[in-house]
């Protein structure tokens, strides 16, 4: 099985975003968007906002799962 980790911010979610990970998903077998806590950078959004918006927008998307990580 191949996976696939796109890590980020996605303090929003964008449309370029979203383009790469169907991308990705033509590639790998499952790709997980790797929602980044503390980057150095001043998020807008809270880490549960931001992954909850990554999950409204890739909620058709089978193989992708959203996670939050720290670190």
């Amino acid at each position: 099985m191949k996976v696939a980790v796109y890590p980020g911010t996605f303090d929003p979610i964008t449309n370029g975003h979203t383009d790469l990970i169907v991308r990705a998903t033509r590639l790998f077998d499952e790709v997980i968007v790797a929602v980044a806590k503390d980057t150095g950078k001043k998020p807008v959004c809270g880490i549960k906002e931001r992954v909850e918006l990554a999950q409204v927008a890739l909620g058709d998307m089978p193989r992708v799962r959203v996670v939050p990580f720290e670190g």
